[in-house]
């Protein structure tokens, strides 16, 4: 298992009323940084890395992010390449449109957020709920080191997923039933999940202790 050594990275957890905040905090504390939660672009001054994690609807998280002034933080933050970790609706959210309320999503990332459809003769369940694998691409082995790229399992809960449009993004890929859909995506320093690393144990804290190396590797710590 990598640990991370040495001063530990300086997280901000963004609060934006919505999320698993408290879970998330935990495990990325265990998992070897400073983590803080925030409610305001401020408190990021002296942070590392912006974590967004999710967890509700994202009509309201959308409406929230704007009256919190997160908007053009975020998107500075993302066209500078500075770490970034997103989890769940915090994944969602990067993209065009989600079909969940007919809505805009903050467009960092082309492509769309569809709700799961499937015969219900097949007894496939919405929401994806539970453990399921994750088949990782080697896009960054940094990322990627201690898990096995076939036969990872990690936990799920959620009723939409994400369509990328462009496929070089995909770190990640999940099964359920006959479809083959995107659970993971990397660009740069930007890592984002559509399953849940602090509920998934040995596993989950394993990709949150690569992705502090990646911030002390960027920070030059």
């Amino acid at each position: 298992m990598t640990e991370t050594t040495g001063p530990r990275p300086r997280l901000g957890i963004l609060d934006y009323g919505m999320g698993n905040l408290r879970s998330v905090h935990r495990a990325f504390v265990a998992a070897g940084a400073d983590a803080e939660i925030i409610d305001h672009p401020r408190q990021m001054a002296e942070k590392d890395a912006l974590v967004f994690p999710g967890q509700g609807a994202i009509v309201d998280t959308m409406q929230r992010l704007q009256q919190r002034d997160w908007i053009a933080f975020l998107s500075d933050w993302i066209e500078q390449d500075r770490p970034f970790f997103g989890i769940c609706l915090g994944l969602q959210a990067l993209f065009d449109y989600s079909e969940e309320g007919d809505t805009e999503g903050l467009g960092y990332f082309s492509g769309s957020v569809k709700r799961f459809s499937f015969d219900p003769e097949s007894g496939l369940k919405i929401p994806h709920m539970g453990w399921n694998q994750v088949c990782f691409r080697d896009l960054n082995p940094q990322l990627t080191n201690g898990l096995h790229p076939e036969n990872d399992q990690f936990y799920f809960v959620h009723s939409y997923y994400v369509v990328p449009a462009d496929q070089h993004l995909v770190l990640g890929s999940t099964r359920y039933g006959e479809l083959d859909f995107c659970s993971a995506i990397l660009r740069g320093n930007l890592v984002a999940t559509q399953f849940h690393p602090e509920k998934s144990q040995t596993r989950g804290l394993q990709l949150y202790r690569n992705f502090l190396n990646l911030v002390k590797s960027y920070c030059g710590y």
